[in-house]
């Protein structure tokens, strides 16, 4: 069983609120993803965040909702965390578990923070995983583009050393994804 991650596309974290990389382009890739996916009868898992330190996402408020542009079905899974890392006392794990869950492929936002938190944790939990390296994105940071963070970690990701246990990590395109799935 495959489950496609769909990390933090929340209304706080995307224009106007927040300038993003190509947010136009991401929305629409992963909506077809998400689309592939329920035809394949695969998991969808929206993934929120609750709260943060300079309190947006907080439950229930504007920001905290997600994108209105997501095409979200009865049939996808809600999962919300507290921390970058969806795995971290969110429930994910289990599950995952739950539904023989072997193979991740992770988009959203951040690339830098809660994606990137999430790709090492699904390794680290010796998932094999997909990052779907032109369905994340994040916005300019200081001395660096926003293309330049989302090119910087898809290099780092196709590089991670795999574990003992089979974990791993591949970065594809969407289209070589549609065109596997």
């Amino acid at each position: 069983m495959r489950a496609l991650l769909i990390i933090d596309m929340q209304q706080g974290d995307f224009p106007p609120v927040k300038e993003r990389h190509d947010s136009e382009g991401v929305i629409d890739r992963i909506n077809q993803l998400s689309a592939a996916f329920r035809e394949k009868e695969e998991l969808v898992i929206f993934i929120q965040h609750d709260g943060s330190g300079d309190s947006t996402f907080i439950p229930g408020s504007a920001h905290w909702k997600l994108l209105d542009a997501l095409q979200i079905e009865s049939s996808d899974l809600l999962i919300r965390k507290t921390t970058n890392s969806a795995f971290y006392k969110a429930g994910l794990e289990e599950v995952l578990q739950e539904n023989n869950v072997q193979e991740l492929y992770i988009t959203g936002s951040a690339t830098d923070f809660c994606v990137e938190a999430t790709v090492q944790a699904a390794l680290l939990n010796d998932y094999q995983t997909i990052v779907v390296g032109d369905t994340h994105t994040t916005g300019p940071r200081p001395n660096l583009t926003a293309r330049q963070v989302i090119d910087h970690y898809n290099w780092v990701w196709s590089d991670l050393t795999p574990t003992q246990n089979g974990g791993s990590v591949n970065v594809k395109n969407f289209r070589e994804v549609m065109d596997e799935l």
